[in-house]
C-alpha cells in the first residue's frame, strides 16, 4: 500500500512541545515590526498566472539565474514533493542519502518511486561521498537526492563533492535534487547554490529555516526552464493561486535579508558556544561537530533513545527529535537559534537526565 503520511510531522505537531524545546529545526520567528515593510501596501489579490513576477525576479537575482528557472512553492517540503513528482514516475529508481530528512523519503514513496539509499557515514563525518553514490547507482536511476547542509547533521558538502555526484547522475541520464534550505546558515563565505553545476541539477529552498519567516511559506525550486514549466503545470493540481499578501511580504523579506539573518545569527552563534561546551563536558553523548547550521545530531552512547527522550520530556520538560525519524535510532536531533537561555537550560537538563 502506498505510504500516505509523515510520522515525523505528526510527532512534531503532537509531541514536540515542551518548556525547553530543543526539537526545533529553524531559528526563532522574525517579528514583522522589524521588517521594513509598509503594511498599507498589502493587497489581498494580485496578478499571479505562473508565479508573482517580482517574487520570481527576487529569487532569481539571489540565485544568480533567470526568473524562468524559478518555481515558487509553499515551503521547501512542498517544493521537494513538486520537484520529485515532476521528475519521477511510479517505479522509477531514486537514490536518497542515509541518514535523511524523513519527508524526502516519504515524498518519494508516496509518488511510488523505488527508493534506494546511499550512506553518509557518521565515522566519515557524514560526508557526501561519490563512492557511496556509485555503489548503488544503476542505469535505471532517475534522481539522486541530497541535502546541503545535511539534515540532520548540518555537515556542509563542498561544491567539489556535489559536482562529483552531478557527474555520476549525468553518466546515467539522471538528475540531482539538492535541498539547500539550510545552506544560508553558513554565515561566512556562504557557498553558491548547486544549481550552477549543470542542467541536471534541481535545487529547492525557502526562507523558513534560516530567516524565521516560516509563516510566509516562501519556498522555491530552481530548474531548467522546460522542467520549471512542467512543474508549474503540475502545481495547477495543488496550489493554483498562492496567498498574495505572503508574496508581497516575501519580496520585502528578500530585499532586506540581512536583517533577519543577522538577528538569527547572533542567537545561533551563542547557542553553538553552549553546544560545544556541553559536548566537551558530557561523556554520555557524541556528535559530529560543525561550525554552521541550526541543528546538531547527537548519539546517545548507552540506553534506548526513545525511552530517554520520553523521560526527558516527562521529568525535565525538555524535548528533542528522536533519531528514528532519520532511521538512526541511537541518535537524537537538537535545534539552535530559538532562545539561548532556553537552549542552555535544555542542555543542562539533558545532562541531568543522562546522569539519572
Amino acid at each position: 500500500m502506498m505510504h500516505k503520511q509523515s510520522e515525523y510531522m505528526h510527532w512534531a505537531k503532537t509531541q514536540q512541545k515542551a518548556r525547553f524545546n530543543l526539537a526545533t529545526s529553524g531559528v526563532a520567528s522574525f517579528p514583522l515590526k522589524e521588517l521594513p515593510f509598509d503594511c498599507t501596501t498589502l493587497e489581498i489579490n494580485g496578478d499571479n498566472s505562473y508565479g508573482y513576477v517580482p517574487l520570481k525576479q527576487a529569487i532569481a537575482a539571489r540565485a544568480g539565474t533567470d526568473p524562468d528557472c524559478v518555481v515558487t512553492a509553499a515551503g521547501t517540503s512542498f517544493a521537494n514533493y513538486l520537484a520529485m513528482a515532476a521528475i519521477l514516475e511510479p517505479g522509477d529508481e531514486v537514490l536518497i542519502e542515509h541518514p535523511a530528512y524523513g519527508l524526502l523519503v516519504d515524498a518519494a514513496q508516496y509518488i511510488g518511486a523505488e527508493v534506494k539509499r546511499f550512506a553518509r557515514r557518521e565515522e566519515n563525518g557524514y560526508a557526501l561521498e561519490a563512492a557511496e553514490v556509485r555503489r548503488v547507482l544503476t542505469p535505471r536511476t532517475r534522481l539522486i537526492v541530497v541535502t546541503n547542509l545535511h539534515n540532520p547533521s548540518s555537515v556542509l558538502a563542498p561544491e567539489s563533492a556535489v559536482r562529483e555526484v552531478v557527474d555520476l547522475a549525468r553518466s546515467v541520464g539522471a538528475r540531482v535534487l539538492v535541498d539547500e534550505v539550510y545552506l544560508d546558515a553558513v554565515y561566512e563565505n556562504t557557498p553558491r547554490t548547486a544549481f550552477h553545476l549543470g542542467s541536471e541539477v534541481v535545487v529547492t529552498s525557502s526562507l523558513t529555516k534560516v530567516y524565521g519567516v516560516s509563516g510566509l511559506r516562501c519556498g522555491w525550486i530552481l530548474a531548467e526552464p522546460d522542467l520549471a514549466r512542467a512543474m508549474w503545470q503540475l502545481n495547477n493540481l495543488f496550489a493554483a493561486t498562492p496567498v498574495h499578501p505572503g508574496e508581497l511580504m516575501s519580496v520585502a523579506t528578500l530585499e532586506h535579508l540581512a536583517i533577519p539573518r543577522d538577528r538569527a545569527r547572533r542567537v545561533v552563534d551563542a547557542d553553538r558556544v553552549l553546544l560545544n561546551r556541553f559536548l566537551d563536558g558530557e561523556p554520555g553523548v557524541s556528535a559530529v561537530r560543525t561550525g554552521w547550521g541550526t541543528t546538531a545530531f547527537l548519539r546517545l552512547k548507552s540506553g534506548s533513545v526513545d525511552a530517554f527522550l520520553e523521560e526527558l520530556r516527562r521529568e525535565h520538560d525538555t524535548s528533542a527529535v528522536p533519531g528514528r525519524f532519520f532511521e538512526m535510532p541511537q541518535h537524537f536531533r537538537i535545534g539552535m537559534g530559538a532562545n539561548t537561555e532556553m537552549f542552555g537550560e535544555g542542555l543542562r537538563r539533558i545532562s541531568r537526565a543522562i546522569a539519572e
